[in-house]
């Protein structure tokens, strides 16, 4: 089976190719990169050397997918992954679009063409803003964690930890975190925007034209070899930065880093993306869109990860900026419970590894934000 990995030089890409190629020798994996991210191309010598083919390319290009098909899967790992693109004054709103849903037109019109099955890596980014930002928490663990309001007691507005599947005023949280249900309404940031409207694009061309489609949301990717920018992964941006002593700022909410997000080693994707392409078409029992994380067990406050890095290098003054940045949120935290009653996935990789793993690549790489970022 001939599969086609995009943005395959990308810390996910890489990993996942990786990965997959360990777990399944009657693949024959090819990639295509445009190496505009910084560091990328120290992956592709480590992939050719497996016997993964490379292209430099760029799928804005229809011509550029011509040149290299017919393949049997695409999956789709490349995107600008920052919520703030478009708005930050590092890119336009057009490089944006271009880069994230201009792209995918371009793969999803390689399918129709080559009747390949495509397998779209989105984002918990896609979930609407106002009520996630909107969610009541309070501090446990130098933690943020969600309340629910006591409507038993509306006068004294009691709120207590939630402790079943209820909701937060709003449908798809649970104390596993934010599910498949959760509302999806605009405004989800430009970003979050050309993902979803990507998502639904993938689904109309599958359903139009027969061809598989799969969406897997995925929660913050970390690990080693990540590039050090917190919008590629905030995880490794935090330990890459402490290991290599440089400022660092708590901003927005309280000040404090209380705010919480989830993690997931890429890896840990390819059991389940074998699966979806052995099985091919959705059926009504296998949902052709899931969240995919390493969920509450993996979840961590930019707070707690401070007292990780301390133990691991000593200490090191973070600034505290209370002032709100567009789009953050106190708490994104996804349940892949679908995923795991579906199919049978879990996350294998625990958080500990994960932060592990990448500052054992940090003590081994000390200058590696100057490198890839």
């Amino acid at each position: 089976m001939r599969i086609l990995i995009t943005g395959i030089c990308g810390f996910v890409g890489s990993e996942l190719a990786k990965a997959l190629q360990a777990s399944a020798s009657t693949l024959e994996i090819h990639g295509i990169d445009n190496f505009s991210r910084s560091g990328s191309w120290l992956n592709r010598d480590d992939l050719q050397a497996l016997g993964i083919r490379v292209v430099h390319g760029d799928i804005r290009q229809p011509s550029d997918l011509e040149a290299i098909g017919p393949f049997d899967w695409i999956i789709d790992c490349a995107a600008n992954p920052s919520v703030l693109a478009g708005v930050d004054g590092k890119s336009s709103s057009r490089q944006l679009i271009e880069n994230n849903l201009g792209s995918t037109i371009n793969l999803l019109e390689a399918c129709k063409r080559w009747n390949a099955g495509f397998v779209l890596l989105s984002t918990s980014r896609v979930y609407s803003i106002p009520p996630l930002a909107d969610l009541t928490v309070e501090v446990h663990d130098r933690a943020f964690r969600p309340l629910l309001a006591d409507a038993s007691n509306e006068s004294t507005a009691r709120s207590s930890l939630i402790t079943d599947h209820c909701s937060l005023g709003t449908s798809g949280i649970s104390p596993l975190g934010i599910s498949e249900s959760f509302s999806t309404a605009a405004p989800v940031s430009l970003y979050g925007a050309s993902k979803l409207t990507s998502e639904q694009l993938a689904m109309e061309y599958g359903h139009t034209f027969h061809f598989p489609v799969w969406i897997n949301r995925c929660g913050v990717m970390a690990g080693a070899r990540q590039f050090g920018k917190p919008d590629q992964g905030i995880f490794a941006f935090w330990l890459h930065s402490w290991r290599e002593k440089r400022a660092l700022k708590y901003i927005g909410f309280d000040g404090m880093g209380h705010q919480v997000r989830d993690c997931l080693h890429p890896r840990d994707l390819a059991p389940l993306v074998l699966q979806q392409m052995a099985a091919g078409t959705a059926k009504a029992a296998q949902p052709a869109i899931l969240n995919l994380s390493g969920g509450q067990a993996s979840a961590r406050s930019l707070r707690q990860l401070s007292d990780w890095c301390e133990d691991r290098w000593g200490p090191l003054p973070v600034a505290t900026d209370a002032n709100p940045r567009p789009f953050d949120l106190p708490w994104v935290v996804l349940d892949h419970s679908l995923a795991t009653t579906t199919w049978g996935w879990q996350p294998t990789t625990p958080v500990e590894s994960i932060l592990t793993e990448i500052a054992d690549f940090a003590d081994a790489n000390p200058n590696w934000i100057a490198v890839s970022a």
